[in-house]
């Protein structure tokens, strides 16, 4: 499969780009390859709808996070956490050149993508949900099963709204096909537009009797436990789909989409950066200056590290593949231990008495060694 290409390249727009700016990037584009002006041009067709699909995703500020995060995969199908459905030219016409385009001609009618049988293929709202993962979840991944409180079909009525399910008629005014149609004449001569019944509003049906169960609406409020399934290394911020589990609109239709919004739960030893942890080790001189066995926590349990003789205030340990999982990688983070030297802040006489000793020892004088490099030298090289 070929690769995809850039969707701001596709537009000829820079990343920061506002939304006027994309969609008069798209009209101009949609205008000079719609394949109304280049009949029998393959090439202007595909690039017609690669222009479509890059202005569906980039005009859609959730999709288009996920893009800029993600990249295609983010908003691709089993690929990646978008679950998209996939581009419905026809609702992108109207949103940019309004009901009355000629362009709704190429893409209306029987069958264009999002339609079925002539109607409208309606899409329920999506729902959002917040998720709490402590540090070692978003290590290694984890399996959580919550309650959703969702619209779902109506079992009654089959979702259609009508009494027992068969108290339907054909409506009148689109004769069951969902949609009107208008003749308008443009610069490209006489071109038909459609949009959705007013009348049935795109179902082709109308209700003559209302359900009982739904009282015509076709669906009704379920608590579903649903399992979800979190990668390792997701982040705070970062939201994931799950295609179909959202909301089903009112008679009939596919269910929108469940956003779930990840939250980072505060470790109470460990901070992360990236996918690297951070934890501050804390030291007494003498543990310092002798050397000593630490055990310290991670986010696979506590280990053991080796404190060696004359380990100096402000060092950092490097724990090799200690830290997170890349998201969509097989890199893993490493764990920084940062040594800092603990300085009592009251001590007794007798204390007073041994630290007064060491003050005059030659080998507890601060030397100044040019050759070693500062703290801030060290950071950059753990850093970058």
């Amino acid at each position: 499969m070929a690769q995809k290409k850039d969707y701001y390249e596709l537009l000829g727009v820079a990343k920061n780009a506002s939304d006027d700016d994309l969609k008069k990037a798209y009209r101009k584009l949609a205008i000079q390859y719609h394949p109304d002006k280049n009949p029998g041009d393959k090439v202007a067709e595909e690039k017609f709808k690669e222009i479509a699909e890059a202005y569906s995703v980039l005009s859609d500020p959730e999709k288009r996070q996920r893009y800029d995060q993600f990249g295609h995969q983010g908003v691709g199908g089993s690929g990646g956490f978008g679950g998209g459905q996939g581009v419905n030219m026809e609702d992108i016409f109207g949103s940019v050149f309004g009901d009355d385009s000629p362009f709704g001609s190429f893409f209306g009618g029987g069958g264009g993508g999002g339609r079925r049988g002539g109607q409208a293929m309606r899409k329920g709202s999506d729902l959002r949900i917040k998720l709490k993962l402590d540090l070692e979840e978003i290590a290694n991944g984890v399996e959580k099963k919550i309650k959703v409180k969702r619209y779902v079909s109506c079992n009654t009525c089959s979702g259609n709204g009508s009494k027992n399910g068969t108290s339907l008629k054909s409506c009148t005014t689109c004769n069951g096909q969902g949609q009107v149609r208008k003749v308008v004449n443009t610069m490209l001569g006489q071109m038909v537009s459609t949009s959705p019944c007013p009348t049935c509003q795109g179902e082709g049906k109308v209700v003559t009797e209302r359900c009982d169960v739904c009282f015509g609406e076709g669906r009704q409020l379920n608590e579903d436990l649903l399992s979800i399934k979190i990668p390792a290394g997701v982040g705070e911020g970062m939201q994931l789909s799950m295609t179909g589990k959202g909301n089903v609109p009112t008679r009939g239709g596919i269910a929108g989409d469940l956003l779930i919004v990840i939250e980072e739960e505060e470790h109470p030893e460990l901070k992360r950066d990236g996918s690297n942890i951070i934890y501050d080790l804390r030291l007494n001189f003498a543990d310092a200056a002798l050397g000593k066995d630490v055990e310290i926590p991670t986010v696979g349990g506590k280990v053991k590290i080796v404190i060696k003789p004359g380990t100096q205030s402000g060092e950092i340990l490097r724990l090799k593949g200690k830290g997170l999982k890349e998201l969509n990688s097989y890199g893993v983070g490493d764990q920084l231990v940062h040594v800092s030297l603990f300085t009592p802040t009251t001590i007794s006489a007798e204390d007073r008495v041994i630290l007064e000793k060491m003050r005059t020892l030659p080998n507890f004088q601060p030397k100044t060694d040019k050759n070693e490099r500062s703290i801030f030298d060290k950071m950059k090289d753990f850093f970058h």
